[in-house]
């Protein structure tokens, strides 16, 4: 598989996309709080995406090569659950901390994102995880620019997090997206400056770090799909939907209550 480069029309389309899955996050954070289930969530999710947004959700059935279709129509991965947490009948309780992921499809385009929500008061140390994991996004999202490379933005992320003492999971990284749930190329969230595909305008890709209070290493559950940390330490994870221009980037997946943007990453 190529990498495709969006024209004026697809970059339209993403931005919808994007937007929709912005907004979804953001329906969805009203309702996060202790004693909902992360069902209850999904059903939530499916329910908006369909009647309000009418939207389809990319995650619902999806089935890539060796594994079973994929239940439900978001990703909910609770404290040691790194990514592809699938909802179920436990309530969530006061100091978890739980990602969700969502992927909206809007006229063939994929809009991806996911957000770390604490329910109620949680740990320093959860706390702790869930900011820097997000600033750790955001270095990697400064990197991208037409004619920079996918290793800068892998550098980026990978140096902030372990100076900060936090380990970068391998196993999983961002994708190229558009009218394919996962498109090439993958975006590594560790590397060196420098290396792998020249970023070019067109190109739309996610940054979705996952980034472990303990060891990076992982294992992968007997539901074929939920990760863990192996190790059982908290793991979190933020990811946006990012579009390469002439002169920087564009992040698809902002909305009106997306959390802020660091100051760094203003200009």
């Amino acid at each position: 598989m190529t990498i495709t480069y969006k024209d004026s029309e697809g970059i339209a389309g993403m931005r919808v996309a994007g937007r929709l899955a912005g907004e979804l996050l953001d329906y969805l954070a009203l309702h996060v709080k202790p004693g909902i289930t992360t069902n209850e969530l999904d059903r939530l999710a499916d329910d908006y995406t369909t009647r309000v947004q009418g939207a389809i959700s990319a995650p619902l059935n999806y089935a890539p090569s060796g594994h079973n279709p994929y239940p439900k129509a978001i990703c909910t991965s609770i404290n040691q659950q790194v990514c592809h947490g699938i909802p179920n009948d436990k309530p969530l309780k006061k100091g978890d901390i739980v990602n969700v992921d969502v992927t909206v499809i809007k006229d063939g385009w994929h809009g991806d994102s996911s957000r770390m929500f604490m329910v109620g008061e949680v740990s320093v140390a959860a706390r702790r995880l869930c900011s820097l994991t997000y600033e750790a996004m955001w270095r990697g999202i400064v990197q991208v620019r037409d004619g920079a490379y996918l290793g800068d933005i892998g550098h980026a992320i990978q140096t902030f997090a372990e100076g900060h003492g936090l380990s970068v999971v391998r196993e999983f990284c961002g994708h190229g997206i558009g009218r394919d749930f996962h498109e090439e190329p993958q975006v590594l969230h560790y590397g060196k400056p420098g290396t792998l595909d020249r970023l070019k305008a067109g190109m739309t890709i996610t940054i979705e770090p996952m980034l472990n209070a303990g060891r990076r290493d992982v294992k992968e559950l007997g539901d074929g799909w939920t990760i863990v940390t192996k190790d059982r330490s908290l793991s979190a994870q933020w990811e946006h939907t990012v579009l390469v221009t002439p002169t920087g980037y564009e992040v698809l997946t902002l909305s009106a209550n997306s959390p802020p943007i660091p100051a760094f990453a203003k200009s």
